[in-house]
């Protein structure tokens, strides 16, 4: 009989608009020092042409489980799919156009075994374009909740999970007030129902970010976002007046053009110093 994984891959795919980035993500994944798992690979109802494409990617290797779903229900019915599908204790996320060190599953699995009170791990993250690698974000060790307030503070992607966490509060929520926002939710919950995420800080992530990241952020959107942030850090225990300022944020941001919220971004960045910490 078959041993199963340690970890599964959570990755869910829409239609990527570039084969090569896609296959550098999987190939990331093929890449780990530490074998030991699974890529659950789905497909979330791509048209004919994209998803002949995603097929490609699931026969790089034999540790890839390809999935797919009828029709385009979003990220966050992707990810649960996988979840229920997933044959390994931890569940790992991943996008379809970012890179994974080498060494991200065996340093996050690592800790998680040996830091029992913490229910998963993220990383920093190095971001890049098409030009290369342009900043490294930097992420608080051990996030709080007025971390929440300007954003995330985990980087979606670089996570690893016990699987027990995302099964115990009911994975993420795939209500259409939560669309595109679906990992900001879920950690919010998750900080309110008392459990707790740690950042490494090394960076073992490559994170794709440019100008049209910015201007694939509808108004829609940014609408949700800020129903989600007034409503979350309240229930989180952000004063009332504190959640109203900050659900404005991603409101104020979208009268900028894309690219202008670039290049702050970029010069926040380089102003960032790196955050130190141990784990408690």
């Amino acid at each position: 009989m078959k041993a199963l994984p340690a970890i599964s891959v959570a990755m869910g795919v829409y239609n990527p608009q570039s084969e090569a980035q896609l296959l550098q993500a999987v190939g990331s994944i093929m890449g780990q020092t530490f074998s030991d798992w699974e890529l659950l690979l789905y497909d979330d109802g791509s048209p004919p042409e994209s998803a002949q494409m995603i097929r490609r990617a699931a026969r790089m290797d034999g540790r890839i489980r390809y999935l797919r779903g009828e029709s385009n229900r979003g990220l966050a019915h992707a990810l649960n799919a996988c979840i229920a599908c997933a044959s390994g204790r931890y569940i790992a996320r991943m996008d379809a156009d970012d890179l994974s060190a080498p060494r991200r599953f065996s340093l996050q699995l690592a800790f998680l075994e040996s830091h029992p009170q913490y229910q998963w791990v993220g990383s920093n993250a190095t971001l890049i374009n098409a030009q290369g690698p342009w900043g490294q974000l930097t992420m608080p060790p051990q996030p709080q909740k007025t971390d929440f307030c300007k954003y995330s503070p985990y980087i979606h992607p670089s996570v690893l999970f016990r699987k027990e966490v995302l099964v115990q509060n009911h994975g993420y929520c795939e209500s259409p007030d939560f669309a595109l926002c679906e990992d900001y939710e879920l950690f919010l919950r998750l900080h309110r129902n008392g459990c707790r995420g740690y950042n490494l800080q090394q960076p073992l992530l490559q994170y794709r970010e440019d100008a049209c990241s910015y201007r694939r952020r509808g108004w829609p959107r940014r609408v949700r976002e800020a129903k989600l942030r007034y409503h979350g850090l309240q229930r989180l225990g952000v004063p009332q007046a504190a959640a109203l300022a900050w659900a404005l944020r991603p409101l104020l941001a979208g009268v900028l053009p894309g690219r202008a919220l670039h290049l702050l971004k970029q010069r926040r960045v380089a102003a960032q110093a790196p955050s130190k910490g141990e784990p408690a």
